[in-house]
């Protein structure tokens, strides 16, 4: 039994353990260079119950604007007759939450309904109600998502709740977001759970094919679950296999390390 053996013995343990956890994970496999694959730039997220939206209205006369802010703070005029919130003196704002049956209370307007509609018909709503009741002419109303949250759960690197800037996030920036696959992750089974009209649907994707594309749930909404599904047996029978074989390698890296010391 000599040095060599020992070190060779070594060098295959490490070399076979970091070989264990390997795997290959190609997105979009079939995706061609220099082909053109169409972009949704009118896509919207639908609001949904228990939504938090954060809803702003101003026009050029800042007064008349002031009852329509009850979470927005102070105002000032831009220098192009513009009328903004004023961020240094602009309150935390809690926004309209959007209870079980689909409503918003808005300052003057009372119950609006908005469960189911796109920001730009909501926007579109109030606007006209406002012009409607002869509070104001072309008012300007914005409307951003306060609490746009997702799941992601399965063979990724971590699992859990996560916040999205604004409303718009890809299906592969919640799994970048996660942690990314894990290697026991089968690519070609990843769910999306999403709410609908008090019920709710699954969408399997394929993540190596550019059909990922035309997915109504490439740009996740509010709420929704993205499930990866493992490859429970599989992966169970190569974890056993690799833990006997690193066992065995370690066992007998061992007893020659003991032999060669005691020579």
């Amino acid at each position: 039994m000599n040095k060599l053996f020992v070190w060779t013995s070594l060098l295959v343990l490490l070399f076979l353990s970091s070989c264990a956890g390997r795997k290959n994970i190609v997105y979009l496999q079939d995706m061609q260079m220099g082909k053109n694959y169409p972009i949704d730039t009118k896509y919207e997220a639908v609001v949904h119950r228990d939504d938090r939206l954060s809803i702003t209205v101003s026009c050029k006369n800042p007064e008349l604007a002031i009852p329509f802010n009850i979470y927005g703070g102070t105002f000032k005029v831009g220098a192009d007759g513009d009328v903004m919130a004023d961020a240094s003196t602009r309150i935390n704002e809690k926004g309209y939450r959007v209870d079980v049956d689909g409503n918003i209370d808005f300052p003057i307007l009372g119950k609006l309904h908005v469960e189911g509609m796109k920001v730009s018909e909501v926007t579109d709503m109030i606007k006209q109600k406002i012009e409607q009741g002869n509070y104001m002419k072309d008012p300007l109303v914005s409307i951003e998502f306060l609490n746009f949250k997702y799941t992601v759960l399965g063979a990724v690197g971590r699992n859990g709740t996560f916040s999205a800037d604004g409303d718009r996030i890809t299906l592969l920036e919640a799994i970048a977001n996660a942690g990314d696959l894990a290697v026991n992750a089968q690519i070609d089974r990843v769910a999306v759970i999403r709410e609908a009209d008090g019920e709710r649907q699954m969408f399997m994707h394929d993540l190596r094919s550019t059909d990922l594309f035309e997915s109504p749930c490439f740009y996740l909404q509010q709420n929704d679950i993205v499930y990866v599904e493992p490859k429970y047996k599989k992966k169970d029978k190569e974890d056993r296999g690799w833990q006997i074989v690193t066992t065995v390698l370690s066992l007998v890296t061992a007893v020659c390390s003991v032999v060669w010391a005691t020579r």
